[in-house]
């Protein structure tokens, strides 16, 4: 008998994944009492797929309690939220979001936000990830059934990609915390109405331990890079809980900031201190890290409490919108026009009277953590350039900032005076994470900007520099080496040289007619 078992484990594991198998049996022991031992859950299992059991649906938990029962119902919801939605134009690729997941009444007007940026664009998988409610466990939990029932039709899930997340340790298949859990399901009509034909979904949810989202996020990125599926991934969760109206928002506006900085760091400070809360904060911090290991960026949309759209502000809970992106010019017009404003009146508030102003700013991407030079020109000349490569501060203020050095701090020419300015053009390069590359051949003139770095020297050239001079790829890196990292002009040659790329929007003054 016992040999039998054996070779029928041996069996399994050759049609079906080790590792699925291996987490199945583990699970079945774990989640059943009737069944004691291994071998009794091998036999299990095998009459569990026998009888077709593979081919088996979740059944919704929320229905009719987070979201209306009736699929007319639920569509004129969502239709409404969608329609009070108000986003900016993305020109990026999204790759993730975060979303709340209360009952529709309550969090369905910022999730719409989320939902109309995403709104008929393609994604062959969204993998959801959000917190466990009902279950206490540790780990990232993996929903086994083959689809998801929904009021709007079955949703499919992804196979293939859960055989390539699956590890039977820290990732593993476990339905039992996905049988009443709404963060997750609340998502799907949503999903189902703005996304076209053919998604399937990944359906993650955490566990209570401390450390899985470092795990789950470094599998996610391993899986991502080779992956050429278009993948979407969301984070769901619910800000502050039953906090009075006022120091909800207090604490709420608190997060955002660190989530728009992607501050890792302090907002697991924060988190652990109590200064600010959310119920999926593990799937957010997975995210969080996801995305900037990929340079995606954070694109605040909405936030709004339950306060605001529910009425009662004595105990409300918080929801916010985000999505992330990558690529893409994410300055619209008014932004760019802004930047340059706000360049001019610091050059002629400063050498006017030292002072350094201060500005109101609205727009959302202007508050984005972000590097940037300015460039002064003066009747065609280049009177100035001084920039930050690494964003350290909002975008605002690192243009107001870099307009002052620029004007000031430029060592190859003397300050700028106020006088001049009557004929002097401001240009704005707003520049991406940088990237590191491993061959010159990987470097694109006019597109790239380019970092050298040796030792303790370093020098940096905008992607305009090129275009401008018409130099060959060899004549740009070895000016960039010599004249502005003070190495040997053929030092980019060198293994121990490293070569960073970064991509840069480039606009001025009389672009938008403003000069």
């Amino acid at each position: 008998m016992f040999l039998f078992l054996k070779h029928l484990e041996d069996f399994l594991k050759r049609i079906i994944k080790k590792d699925l198998i291996n987490s199945l049996i583990n699970t079945i022991i774990k989640n059943m009492r009737i069944i004691k031992g291994r071998f009794s859950a091998i036999l299990f299992l095998l009459l569990f797929l026998s009888c077709g059991g593979s081919n088996m649906g979740r059944k919704e938990a929320a229905r009719g309690m987070f979201y209306p029962y009736d699929k007319n119902e639920i569509l004129n919801l969502i239709n409404k939220f969608l329609k009070e939605a108000k986003i900016p134009k993305i020109k990026g690729e999204i790759v993730g979001g975060i979303v709340p997941h209360a009952g529709y009444i309550y969090s369905g007007p910022v999730a719409g936000y989320v939902y109309k940026a995403i709104e008929g664009r393609k994604f062959d998988t969204v993998i959801l990830i959000g917190p466990s409610h009902h279950v206490g466990f540790k780990g990232c939990a993996i929903d086994i059934n083959d689809y998801w029932n929904s009021p709007l039709g079955r949703v499919n899930l992804d196979k293939d990609l859960i055989k390539k997340l699956i590890d039977g340790k820290r990732i593993f298949f476990d339905e039992v915390p996905h049988l009443k859990e709404h963060s997750l399901e609340v998502q799907i009509p949503f999903l189902q109405r703005v996304l076209k034909n053919g998604f399937k979904i990944v359906p993650i949810v955490m566990g209570q331990d401390t450390d899985s989202w470092v795990y789950l996020s470094k599998k996610l990125y391993d899986i991502l890079e080779k992956e050429k599926k278009k993948i979407l991934i969301l984070a769901s969760t619910d800000l502050s809980h039953y906090y009075d109206y006022r120091k909800a928002s207090s604490m709420d506006k608190k997060l955002i900031e660190y989530i728009k900085r992607m501050d890792l760091d302090g907002l697991i400070k924060a988190l652990n201190n109590g200064e600010v809360e959310m119920c999926g904060a593990r799937s957010v911090l997975t995210l969080i890290k996801l995305m900037k290991d990929t340079k995606a960026k954070p694109l605040f949309l909405k936030y709004l409490n339950s306060g605001d759209t529910a009425g009662d502000k004595s105990r409300v809970v918080g929801y916010g919108a985000f999505v992330f992106v990558k690529g893409g010019d994410m300055l619209t017009d008014e932004d760019k026009k802004t930047l340059l404003k706000i360049a001019r009146k610091t050059l002629e508030e400063y050498l006017k009277t030292g002072k350094v102003p201060d500005f109101e700013i609205k727009s959302e991407n202007l508050k984005r953590i972000q590097g940037a030079f300015v460039t002064l020109h003066k009747k065609g000349r280049l009177r100035g350039c001084i920039g930050n490569i690494i964003g350290r501060k909002p975008l605002w203020e690192t243009v107001r900032d870099m307009a002052i050095e620029s004007a000031v701090g430029d060592p190859r020419f003397p300050n700028v005076k106020y006088e001049e300015l009557k004929d002097i053009d401001i240009e704005i390069s707003v520049l991406s994470p940088l990237k590191r590359v491993s061959s010159p051949d990987e470097i694109v003139l006019g597109k790239h900007g380019v970092l050298v770095r040796k030792g303790f020297n370093q020098g940096v050239y905008l992607p305009q520099v090129a275009t401008e001079t018409g130099w060959s790829k060899e004549e740009f890196l070895s000016s960039l080496c010599y004249h502005k990292a003070g190495l040997d002009p053929l030092a980019w040659k060198d293994k121990d040289t490293e070569l960073y790329v970064f991509e840069a929007i480039v606009f001025d003054e009389k672009e938008f007619g403003l000069r």
